[in-house]
């Protein structure tokens, strides 16, 4: 597997499955795709997510009814409790090129992360498969841990930018900017407001 950000602005998302595994891969998707649910029910777990409900018994469906659903689909994903339908919806998958995602059967060739996300940042976190449990673990740790990374982006942005103007040498500006991801001081003075944080960077290091 090998880690990508993707723009999905637009793209068709096909979810098989309307309970509640399929609802957290639907809001995974849901501030970029468009998405569209195949079930014949559907949990209220999906009341607050965008998605257009498509409502089938997916109950001996052929090759020729899944193909018609995946049909312009850049992203499926099969989250129903049949592991032998979620394998033939993936096998549809692999021969139309389609990126596939099982919850419950023969792994795909896509894997959704657990995701920090910010204002100016991205994180995913996965363990392929193995732990899901230790994803989220390292989610909440690193969110506890770092809970003003969004303000030391900006800081560390407006410090480089400033740094560029004022001083020549690249060793020496990376340098300032390392001391100061290293400063405890300033990540606590972040939590009180970025200015209070600039003028501790300016008195020790500019």
């Amino acid at each position: 597997m090998i880690p990508l950000m993707l723009d999905l602005t637009g793209k068709k998302v096909v979810i098989f499955g309307g309970g509640d595994v399929g609802a957290r891969k639907a809001r995974f998707f849901s501030q970029e795709a468009q998405i569209t649910v195949v079930s014949r029910s559907f949990s209220p777990h999906f009341d607050d997510i965008p998605v257009n409900r498509l409502t089938r018994d997916l109950t001996g469906i052929d090759d020729h009814g899944l193909d018609q659903l995946l049909e312009g689909t850049f992203v499926a994903i099969a989250a129903t409790p049949d592991r032998v339908l979620n394998d033939r919806i993936g096998k549809r998958c692999r021969e139309r090129s389609i990126l596939f995602n099982n919850a419950s059967g023969e792994a795909g060739d896509l894997l959704i992360p657990s995701v920090i996300t910010g204002n100016y940042f991205l994180l995913a976190i996965s363990t392929c498969g193995a732990s899901p449990a230790l994803s989220r673990f390292l989610r909440e740790y690193l969110e506890s841990e770092f809970p003003h990374l969004d303000h030391m982006i900006a800081l560390q942005e407006r410090l480089r930018l400033y740094l560029q103007k004022t001083v020549p040498d690249s060793g020496t500006r990376r340098e300032i900017l390392w001391k100061v991801l290293h400063d405890t001081e300033v990540w606590n003075a972040l939590g009180k407001g970025e200015e209070l944080a600039w003028v501790m960077v300016t008195e020790r290091y500019l």
